[in-house]
């Protein structure tokens, strides 16, 4: 029925117009910040999930460079090891010469004083061996590694436990045998036997640190595989399908540019029925 005091079919097409206006905003803000949800209202579950997953991906990364941090830390240890082994290889040999009868006491004092010098050098480096400050082959040190999400995913670098390493930081007490030199025959005997436990001790220790290296090694790996993962899940709660959002976008602007056709054609019938009066 026409009439002039209430135009409802303006109404209407003003409620349309708000409808196809407010999806065509909703659309534009999903293709415009690449995001599925927007607002909480979009998807509250969803919304409260991939924050959690986002959250473990922040942490997980972290967690890469910790592991990243022990391995460095062990390969430190490690590569002081090796100059150890290297310096009680020489020893060894020092000691054979030493045990020689064609050398004389005289050349006896030479090998001495180089075979002294050498011990001097494996505890210089025990001293200078270390990482961001803390000395690793002191025999004490042992430090955990936050290597996943939750407070209690730890792995702890171990440089401590294994009493070869408690060997390997004070020498000359745990094998005093080496203090005796190799002035003599006698006391080359006596010292190589001391080198020959020292050697197995620094082997020891460089299989511990070994096995420890592999493990933050494989567990670095598995961090990277479960970033990976959470990150996609992630990616498939929040991240908008552009093509689909796009879609959406084209279809409310369509409706809107109705909407507003059709609330100006409503507004301007009153004014046509009044026409009728003249």
């Amino acid at each position: 029925m026409p009439v002039i005091t209430t135009n409802t079919s303006a109404n209407s097409a003003l409620r349309y117009l708000n409808i196809n206006s407010d999806e065509q905003t909703n659309a534009l803000n999903k293709v415009a910040s690449g995001s599925r949800i927007t607002r909480a209202s979009d998807d509250a579950a969803g919304l409260a999930v991939a924050t959690k997953l986002q959250s473990d991906v922040a942490v997980l990364g972290q967690a890469s460079t910790n592991a990243s941090h022990a391995s460095s830390i062990l390969e430190t240890a490690d590569g002081g090891l090796s100059s150890i082994s290297d310096v009680l290889e020489r020893m060894k040999v020092l000691c054979a010469e030493s045990m020689s009868g064609a050398v004389s006491d005289t050349e006896r004092t030479y090998i001495n004083s180089e075979f002294s010098a050498l011990m001097d050098e494996i505890d210089s480096i025990v001293s200078t061996t270390t990482f961001n400050g803390t000395a690793l082959l002191s025999g004490t040190y042992s430090a955990d590694f936050l290597v996943g999400t939750a407070a209690g995913d730890t792995i702890t670098a171990d440089l401590a436990t294994n009493a070869a390493f408690g060997n390997i930081a004070d020498l000359a007490t745990a094998y005093a045998d080496l203090a005796t030199g190799v002035g003599s025959a006698a006391n080359a005997a006596t010292a190589l036997t001391a080198v020959n436990s020292a050697i197995g001790d620094v082997a020891a220790a460089r299989a511990e640190v070994g096995a420890q290296e592999s493990r933050f090694d494989y567990h670095a790996a598995q961090i990277n595989s479960s970033e990976e993962n959470l990150d996609a899940a992630q990616s498939a709660i929040m991240d908008a399908d552009v093509a689909e959002a796009q879609s959406e976008f084209s279809s409310a602007q369509v409706k809107t540019n109705a909407a507003i056709a059709a609330l100006a054609s409503a507004n301007s019938m009153p004014q046509q029925l009044l026409s009728l009066l003249q």
